[in-house]
């Protein structure tokens, strides 16, 4: 039985649905992330589980219980804003301390309590600091220690990396993983960074004007996904509409144009549905001297029009008959602009979607 549970949730906003019939479960123990553009209703969700926001209709239950209509102060929720939203005026510790104040705990048990949290998110020697003399990245194990200090059921994420730089980015959610997955703790994440969700979370939700596109573990999502929106959210940035389809033989046999394509048939369907393949631009590659792509699978001639330097690679725009297509590829020699190529189509990268 999952931990977590909306069934059949809406939620609108001057009578437009942000939420509709929205589903979602969750195991105890699990990080799952919320992944979207602004707007396709992942903070809404992350409010309505937090009591922020109530619903027009359907039910919210977590750990067996109703809890569609419990107030926030009565959900034993720890929540990390974007913005930290510490108080200035109060140290380190008794920011962590605020939330165990407020429940009335003797002053020894709170010291005991904040100390060891400030020894998870390695804060050990900032007790007395306030917040102005901290850099963004101790504000944010700051927000995450007082979350957690009160021994929360559940433990929700608004964007709490965004403020940050690139780096320090990548060190925080490092930091956030290993303190979820120390404690064990049940955590709902929010980011529109893919890369963000897909390194810390077990599930991430693919979601898209407030429904969930696709909900899987982020490996799975990574290489199929389930529709053409998450293969371009996700960077599968090439684009085949085939006109036909037989599925009969060994591999999955397609065709469009007098061009004939194969894809690998996988055993779960994953990545076989639909006549649209979609493929990503580093797992491409550009060929010379095929002497015809139409009697070889997975070909089509091309002119390179744009080369650009990447650093690592060489990123090339590719007219075909087909349309143009994104390539990365390494080499010493790049090819020019103008110059005829081979695009070649791996079967097994070649995905397809509805």
């Amino acid at each position: 039985m999952a931990l977590l549970s909306l069934e059949q949730v809406s939620v609108a906003y001057d009578n437009h649905f942000i939420l509709e019939d929205f589903n979602l479960q969750l195991e105890k123990g699990q990080l799952l992330s919320l992944l979207g553009p602004s707007g396709c209703g992942k903070t809404t969700t992350l409010r309505l589980i937090a009591g922020f926001l109530n619903a027009e209709q359907g039910k919210f239950m977590f750990s067996g219980q109703d809890y569609t209509h419990v107030p926030v102060n009565k959900r034993n929720f720890g929540f990390v804003f974007q913005s930290y939203a510490l108080f200035p005026h109060m140290s380190v510790y008794d920011n962590v301390a605020f939330g165990l104040r407020l429940r009335k705990l003797k002053e020894a048990e709170v010291k005991k309590r904040v100390l060891r949290m400030l020894d998870i998110v390695s804060l050990n020697d900032f007790e007395k600091r306030l917040p102005q003399s901290l850099s963004g990245g101790q504000r944010q194990r700051v927000a995450i220690a007082r979350a957690l200090v009160i021994e929360p059921d559940l433990l929700l994420f608004d964007e709490p990396l965004s403020n940050l730089d690139a780096n320090l980015r990548v060190n925080m959610r490092v930091e956030i993983r290993r303190i979820q997955q120390e404690l064990g703790i049940t955590t709902v994440y929010v980011s529109h960074d893919q890369e963000e969700c897909f390194s810390i979370s077990d599930q991430v939700a693919v979601m898209n004007q407030g429904k969930i596109e696709q909900l899987d573990h982020p490996a799975a999502i990574f290489k199929y996904p389930a529709s053409e929106y998450v293969a371009r959210f996700i960077g599968f940035g090439n684009f085949i509409s085939f006109e036909n389809r037989n599925d009969e033989g060994e591999d999955i046999e397609l065709s469009t144009k007098g061009f004939n394509f194969q894809a690998v048939k996988r055993l779960n369907g994953a990545g076989n549905k639909g006549l649209l393949g979609a493929i990503r631009p580093d797992d491409l590659q550009l060929l010379v001297n095929v002497v015809d792509s139409k009697l070889v699978s997975n070909t089509l001639p091309g002119t390179v029009q744009v080369s650009t330097y990447l650093g690592r690679s060489y990123q090339y725009e590719v007219e075909t008959e087909l349309g143009t297509f994104t390539v990365n590829q390494e080499m010493e020699e790049p090819f020019r602009q103008g110059q005829r190529v081979t695009v070649y189509f791996p079967k097994e990268k070649l995905v397809l979607v509805q």
